[in-house]
């Protein structure tokens, strides 16, 4: 079983560096991609702080993203992406997977994705995309071994999701709702629990991207200290069958990892109707009633396997 630990023991050393110190510091690990298992929580760090960078090796979050993009100041995007570099290049394992946000294509994120095709990390997350082609061009310059995400964020993408499961690295897209709905001139106030217009935007996006065989991620609730407001975002977003959420920091990530987990009592229950269907399927049997769960057929045998898998 791996250990983690602090990247370095002391990071003290690479504050206040200008950018060629901060790349003579670079190191030549290049750590193996990291499977993801489960994705409960997604966890996004801001690369000027050295502190968070440094325990990217012991993260509780299921995936780690390091945001290029919004939080931080043009004056400083290439700090961000040469501390990214340099934790990077010292990193021996990760528990999280480790996704990078950059710029947008026409800003500096194609400079950005062929900067860090060399460092070990497990995707790219593309943000404010409006067609598939942009996709396409990231997927031209973006190392095979990586994953590409994308952050839906427009009203050109939200109206089209199918359309962007041009390749197999595209594997997960991210809700930024408040981009979205300035997007569609749409009002922040109405992020609330069962307003009918969000409940539209959350059911539309997990559909189209269950569709497309895209994995769906919930979005970021902004008020980090409001953790019961939080949690009960996560419960209802579970109850409308999503199984992912944004972090802002690990306080959320922790109730993200507890909401969406599967309860040991529906792995029970999934194995036990995967184990009985199987048995009954080969006799020929394929629907049946149970003393413990009522009548099992083929779609409840199917929803097992969904659980299990």
């Amino acid at each position: 079983m791996l250990s983690f630990s602090m990247i370095f023991d002391n990071i003290e050393q690479f504050a206040n560096l200008t950018l060629s110190q901060i790349q003579k510091h670079f190191g030549t690990f290049k750590k193996d991609s990291t499977k993801l298992v489960k994705h409960r929580s997604n966890m996004m760090l801001n690369p000027l702080n050295l502190k968070h960078l440094n325990s990217l090796d012991e993260s509780i979050a299921d995936v780690v993203t390091l945001n290029l993009e919004d939080a931080i100041a043009p004056s400083r995007k290439k700090e961000a992406l040469y501390n990214i570099a340099l934790f990077l290049s010292h990193i021996k394992n990760s528990k999280s997977f480790i996704v990078v946000r950059t710029n947008p294509l026409d800003e500096s994120g194609k400079e950005e994705i062929e900067f860090l095709n060399d460092f070990g990390l497990d995707a790219i997350r593309l943000p404010k995309v409006k067609t598939p082609k942009e996709l396409e061009l990231a997927l031209k310059i973006l190392n095979k071994d990586y994953e590409l995400h994308f952050s839906m964020e427009t009203k050109e993408a939200f109206a089209n999701i199918k359309e962007f499961k041009i390749d197999k690295c595209i594997t997960t897209s991210n809700l930024g709702i408040l981009d979205l709905l300035a997007s569609l001139k749409l009002p922040q106030s109405i992020v609330q629990i069962g307003n009918p217009t969000i409940d539209y935007i959350l059911s539309k996006f997990l559909i189209d991207c269950k569709i497309a065989n895209i994995h769906p991620v919930s979005f970021m609730y902004q008020d980090y200290n409001n953790t019961d407001e939080f949690r009960k975002w996560c419960k209802y977003e579970k109850s409308l069958g999503f199984d992912s959420k944004a972090c802002m920091g690990p306080k959320q990530a922790i109730i993200a990892n507890e909401i969406f987990d599967i309860d040991s009592s529906e792995l029970e229950k999934a194995k036990y109707i995967k184990e009985l269907f199987e048995a009954n399927s080969s006799k020929g049997i394929n629907g049946f009633m149970d003393d413990k769960y009522g009548f099992i057929d083929e779609p409840i045998y199917r929803d097992a396997l969904n659980i299990l898998t």
